[in-house]
């Protein structure tokens, strides 16, 4: 059971959440590489089958670099968010755990979508589980704003709604893959690299 204290103050701070969600990241990112541990090369006699060997697991190393990457991405908007956000509710926590739900389903979904690429749902299984993360993370923020005197005190309307609209920008990105997904599988990732000018775009000149 959950240890209650009196002082609300001990409870609505961030650091525990901070500290969860770090952690969770950390072991989802690790277990990413457990596809390229659990791939055997093969009967491998020459350096020339090695490389071979190896070059034959680009779908892996592919599938491998882009979720890493998209959970760092996720990971860095969380930091972000929270070197705003001073306290949390009890609908703020579960939200966040709304997000590590899927942020725990990446690595079951990126070797899906290496193994079983050839169907509609082993193809669409990474990008969906990423929109989701990103829609609740979205939705935080909307939440904070929702009560931006308690949980954003250091951020002026304007200022907290620039910041939503670049927010928005991953989220309308990650429909956009999944939608592309079925069709160029992975490749439809490479869409984000564009998040960065379009979440610079979207917040306008007062960010």
């Amino acid at each position: 059971m959950i240890r209650q204290r009196a002082h609300a103050e001990a409870s609505q701070r961030t650091v525990r959440l901070e500290a969860f969600t770090d952690g969770v990241f950390a072991i989802a990112a690790t277990l990413l590489v457990l596809d390229l541990t659990s791939h055997s090369l093969g009967a491998v006699d020459t350096d020339a089958e090695m490389w071979a060997a190896l070059g034959g697991m680009w779908e892996l190393f592919l599938n491998f670099a882009l979720s890493f990457a998209l959970l760092c991405l996720l990971w860095v908007e969380h930091v972000r968010q929270f070197e705003h956000i001073s306290h949390v509710d009890g609908m703020m926590i579960w939200l966040n755990n709304a997000r590590l739900l899927f942020i725990v389903l990446v690595p079951f979904a990126t070797g899906l979508i290496t193994e079983y690429s050839e169907y509609f749902a082993g193809r669409l299984a990474m990008p969906v589980a990423f929109l989701c993360a990103i829609l609740c993370s979205w939705l935080q923020w909307r939440w904070a704003m929702r009560h931006r005197e308690e949980m954003l005190p250091d951020m002026s309307q304007a200022e907290a709604a620039a910041y939503g609209r670049g927010a928005l920008s991953a989220l309308l990105i990650a429909i956009v893959v999944v939608a592309l997904a079925p069709w160029l599988g992975s490749i439809a990732f490479l869409l984000f690299v564009f998040d960065g000018p379009f979440t610079r775009l979207m917040r306008g000149k007062g960010d």
